[in-house]
């Protein structure tokens, strides 16, 4: 089998695509502070910021591939400390295309649906971007610069993820079952828009697009579906009670970074591949039955 290094195992993304990846590849995954174990997969600890660190891991594993989910991906953290988070998102980003350059093995990056500014969506692929934070900011430095050292680079636009919880990692919708199953009040977006598609969806999606794509593709899911609504199809599909479930606008929460209003993403591209996410009422259903 051959060897594929994913960065940043132990998150929610990278755990459920060493999940999918074992079954074909010989997997080594890295991760930094939250250590654990995943049968079937090499784990290794290293400071992908440390380019002396990571150019070892290269040389010891000596990979066929790379996919680099990796990545301070909280908008407000990266926005109040922006330094710390260019250094994973940007820095180390643009070092893993280089040296999968200088080995000449394929390479896929995990970008975001936040490289664009909410106004003109639904969004291919050829669309300008133009992110609001600093979030969005990096990722499209983190786009350009590994294209460039890498062109053979699958850069793959996330949309927004939901599953259920890993040993290390949760998605968003764990602490908005908690809420309401304890009857607290769960204020929801009624403007903010994405395409969401379940952690194992996107795991899927990364390693089609790792064996087929060079550039960009949106990996989003085939629903537009606002904050508020997801909260609605995620009570009635886990039956929860609803009495908590508030609507509200962006404006009405501070928050560090601002938000784009809807980032949702044309994934013609993807599904013309065979990237096939379910339904969103579907995808919930797998989480609530393995829960």
């Amino acid at each position: 089998m051959k060897k594929v290094l994913i960065t940043g195992a132990s998150g929610f993304l990278g755990w459920h695509l060493c999940q999918i990846a074992k079954q074909e590849w010989e997997v080594y995954g890295t991760y930094f502070s939250h250590s654990l174990e995943i049968p079937g997969i090499k784990m290794l600890k290293v400071d992908l910021t440390d380019f002396s660190e990571l150019k070892q891991i290269f040389d010891a594993v000596q990979p066929a591939a790379v996919i680099h989910t990796a990545a301070i991906s909280q908008p407000n953290f990266c926005q109040t400390h922006p330094d710390e988070s260019h250094a994973i998102n940007v820095k180390a980003s643009c070092n893993i295309a280089g040296l999968c350059a200088d080995s000449s093995i394929s390479c896929a990056l995990t970008s975001t649906d936040l490289v664009f500014d909410g106004l003109n969506a639904p969004y291919q692929e050829t669309d300008p971007v133009c992110p609001v934070n600093i979030y969005g900011e990096q990722k499209v430095m983190a786009e350009e610069g590994m294209l460039k050292r890498n062109p053979m680079t699958a850069v793959c636009r996330m949309p927004l993820m939901f599953g259920n919880e890993t040993p290390t990692a949760t998605s968003f919708i764990q602490p908005f079952i908690q809420t309401l199953k304890h009857r607290k009040e769960l204020n929801l977006f009624i403007d903010e828009f994405r395409t969401p598609v379940s952690g194992i969806t996107a795991a899927k999606g990364l390693l089609l697009a790792l064996e087929k794509v060079n550039g960009l593709i949106h990996l989003g899911g085939k629903e537009r579906i606002s904050r508020y609504d997801f909260g609605r199809l995620l009570v009635e599909v886990f039956q929860l009670p609803s009495d908590g479930l508030k609507a509200c606008r962006q404006k009405d929460v501070k928050m560090a970074a601002p938000r784009p209003s809807d980032v949702s993403l044309d994934s013609s591209k993807a599904f013309s591949l065979g990237y096939q996410p379910l339904s969103l009422r579907e995808e919930l259903e797998d989480c609530r039955i393995f829960s």
